[in-house]
């Protein structure tokens, strides 16, 4: 059986020779292994047109962590939003639209969560800690491999062969998150201060779509098994049919 290729988002940032890069951690990448895929890379650098044809060739959708969803794209002005990139955020939600209308398997991580909430109508918290304040600290970067907080889980539907415990611990390393959830979004799991940490798009014209606050590709081999479960799921998805689509009967 072919190995389904998953495409990759990832951003462009500035190099000290003068010329542009594309970054990508490595753990995304070991994480489609672990899903069972091939990674195609997608950035802006590529043209609308590429990244279309690229991603038709895909099974799969995986948006990426970086940086800050341009406040713009949820009506608001700029409040604590910090590094944003207005070339990412349009081509993203480009891939994200053509990946629902495909029904096609999408993981969306960190800003990845941020961004599906924003494309279906909601809205972010520009920073914790200005605008809500932190009862913990959920901007813990140097710690990104590290169990940082708990989270717990209620109801999940497409996360329940994922969320086999009702409690497990994670990392934490981001500043903004979920303010407004997007009605079409159902949250399953939340932080001990109550923020939203994974969600799940139940739409019936839509294929497996997911989303989790924390950074899973930074930890895949933690305790409890959800992260390696998560991906692994996405795979098994991305393997269901043409797009992803699931099977019929």
């Amino acid at each position: 059986m072919s190995l389904p290729l998953i495409a990759i988002t990832a951003p462009v940032r500035d190099s000290d020779i003068g010329m542009p890069r594309v970054v990508l951690e490595a753990g995304y990448l070991q994480a489609v292994r672990v899903a069972g895929g091939l990674p195609v890379v997608l950035s802006p650098l590529d043209d609308p047109d590429t990244r279309d044809r690229l991603l038709d060739l895909a099974a799969g959708l995986l948006l990426t962590g970086g940086e800050d969803v341009d406040p713009a794209r949820y009506g608001q002005a700029p409040d604590g939003a910090r590094t944003v990139s207005p070339e990412r955020d349009a081509m993203e939600l480009a891939l994200l639209e053509r990946a629902l209308e495909h029904k096609m398997p999408v993981l969306a991580i960190c800003r990845g969560v941020q961004l599906l909430n924003v494309a279906l109508g909601g809205t972010l918290f520009q920073d914790l800690y200005t605008q809500r304040g932190q009862e913990i600290d959920h901007d813990r970067y140097r710690e990104f491999a590290g169990h940082i907080h708990s989270i717990r889980t209620r109801e999940p539907d497409l996360l329940s062969d994922v969320f086999t415990v009702p409690e497990f611990v994670q990392n934490s390393a981001h500043h903004q998150g979920i303010r407004d959830l997007a009605d079409a979004l159902v949250p399953v799991a939340w932080a001990p201060d109550g923020l939203v940490e994974a969600v799940e798009y139940r739409h019936p014209d839509a294929g497996w779509t997911c989303g989790v606050q924390w950074h899973p590709e930074r930890k895949i081999e933690e305790a409890t098994g959800t992260n390696q479960r998560l991906f692994e799921v996405f795979g098994e998805e991305a393997r269901r049919g043409p797009k992803g689509v699931r099977s019929q009967g």
